[in-house]
């Protein structure tokens, strides 16, 4: 049970890495900001399928992401190539469905803090699909504040450009992964389940990210900006009555 961990941080410096490296030629920022030990998160923008493996190629320390359940369930050759990937970056499946999804998430975050590791989170819990920010869920403020630990700001930049929605191979692009001080929240230790202070903390991650990005900003839950623009596609353009005669 030991070598599954070593072995996925094998994989990831000695292959991944360095391949997307010389693809992307990523400018790395502010990566000394990322604790050389000990548990901390790292809340990042989400702009790119891409995202998923480009963070944990430049990072010297392996980080594990809470990723849907749908990446490694894919059919095909495709779903098997995706889910080796997803596994190889230390990603772990995470059911997003149903009432218990947001609290297995958070029991699967804190095992990872529980071992003194990184765990990546994006707060988003969607890829923007305009390349805007959008409103952070409280779910990272809830971790943060249980484990007691940092929250790294990150902010992927380019990544949109390279690979949109909808665009399978990405295009070469300039990337830029920028790392923030970390945060501390100790003021709020066992205020957890106080909402007013898991907005406060999440808006002040959500804030260090917009910092690092210089995205525009939008004040509303991504998933629900889709549900409605998809909706409205469904629905077609709407043409004016002509007038009666």
């Amino acid at each position: 049970m030991e070598s599954r961990p070593c072995f996925k941080l094998r994989l990831q410096s000695l292959l991944l890495g360095p391949l997307l490296r010389v693809l992307f030629r990523p400018r790395i920022e502010g990566l000394d900001h990322v604790p050389a030990s000990g548990a901390a998160i790292v809340a990042g923008n989400h702009l790119s399928f891409s995202d998923h493996f480009l963070m944990p190629a430049v990072l010297r320390r392996r980080i594990t992401f809470l990723a849907k359940a749908e990446y490694f369930t894919g059919p095909g050759l495709k779903g098997r190539l995706t889910a080796f990937f997803f596994r190889s970056a230390g990603q772990i499946p995470v059911d997003r469905t149903g009432k218990e999804a947001g609290q297995a998430a958070i029991r699967e975050g804190l095992g990872v803090l529980g071992r003194d590791e990184l765990l990546g989170i994006y707060p988003e819990g969607t890829r923007s699909h305009d390349g805007r920010l959008y409103k952070g869920k409280v779910g990272v403020a809830v971790m943060a504040l249980r484990a007691g630990v940092p929250v790294v700001p990150c902010a992927m930049i380019g990544t949109f450009e390279a690979q949109p929605p909808g665009r399978k191979i990405p295009r070469l692009h300039p990337v830029v992964i920028r790392f923030g001080e970390p945060l501390d929240f100790s003021r709020y230790a066992g205020m957890e389940g106080e909402k007013a202070v898991l907005r406060a903390v999440t808006d002040e991650i959500m804030y260090a990210i917009l910092s690092l990005s210089g995205q525009e900003y939008v004040d509303r839950y991504a998933a629900e900006v889709k549900a409605e623009e998809a909706e409205r596609a469904a629905k077609g353009p709407r043409f004016p009555r002509r007038p009666s005669r």
